[in-house]
């Protein structure tokens, strides 16, 4: 890459990155913040077993240390290696603002690439300017210069989140499809009686069933049920355990175990909690 006049922040063309064939591709990861704007990059990114492409306009985002995997195409008959904006941001820099707090609650950042924020050809012209303002204030370094890139960051995450927001609506129908693949999941998970086994279901086994980062998976629920992915579980949970109460003759313990619980005093607090009455009193209700 060209050499970056600001030590902690630097916008980089993709057409200005030079791609050298090695091994070091297959497992790297960075120490910075990326936020990504690329379209017809000629490599593709992996993640899990599967590769992707980044043939049309897409974000992408990543978070310091984050496992990457790239395979380089022949560089010999292209023409160019793509084209966009890469923005990288060192930790330090966002240490005691607002920014770095807006990160740590978005889950884009720990997406997985295949699940990469689509722009229109609108939203795409007005990231790319956000792009170059921050590049052009990286060249001029001075008491302000942090605050005036901090702000555009800021402005840059959060159309982000509201394009996010709208990419959720525009996929409501695929979205429902992966909520009707988790309910399955989750049947499986306590017909085959993997509590017993595993203990509780959780998140990240839910997500790599369902081929979806969890922070993704989070989201999407959230913006089709009002509720994260361990709230949704939680539910699930809680309405396995009244169907074994009302439907079986299951003792508590036994329930306890068969839902993922090491101890039966931790799944009467849980049930207690969440029905406001304890395991056997909503048995006596039902007998």
């Amino acid at each position: 890459m060209p050499e970056s006049l600001h030590p902690l922040v630097s916008v980089v063309r993709v057409e200005d990155i030079k791609l050298n064939p090695t091994t070091d591709w297959e497992h790297f990861f960075l120490n910075f913040y990326t936020v990504s704007l690329k379209r017809n990059v000629q490599a593709k990114a992996r993640y899990g077993q599967q590769y992707y492409d980044f043939d049309t306009g897409v974000m992408s985002f990543t978070a310091p240390r984050q496992l990457q995997s790239h395979v380089m195409v022949d560089q010999d008959s292209q023409q160019e290696v793509g084209r966009g904006y890469v923005l990288l941001v060192h930790p330090d820099f966002l240490l005691k603002s607002s920014v770095l707090e807006k990160i740590n609650q978005y889950g884009f950042f720990a997406y997985a690439l295949h699940e990469a924020l689509h722009l229109s050809a609108r939203e795409e012209a007005d990231m790319l300017e956000i792009f170059r303002k921050i590049d052009q204030e990286c060249q001029h370094i001075d008491q302000h210069t942090q605050d005036i890139i901090l702000s555009q960051i800021d402005l840059l995450l959060s159309y982000s989140n509201r394009f996010y927001g709208r990419q959720f609506v525009t996929r409501k129908a695929a979205n429902k499809d992966l909520l009707a693949n988790l309910e399955r999941v989750l049947e499986a998970y306590f017909e085959k009686g993997l509590g017993l086994e595993s203990g509780h279901v959780s998140v990240d086994y839910v997500a790599s069933q369902l081929h979806v980062s969890p922070s993704y998976l989070s989201d999407v629920l959230r913006s089709l049920t009002g509720q994260n992915a361990r709230q949704h579980i939680q539910e699930k949970i809680l309405e396995k355990a009244r169907f074994y109460l009302a439907a079986t003759n299951l003792s508590v313990a036994e329930i306890a175990y068969q839902l993922g619980f090491e101890h039966p005093q931790s799944f009467n607090k849980f049930f207690r909690k969440k029905n406001n009455t304890s395991p056997l009193a909503f048995r006596r209700m039902y007998n």
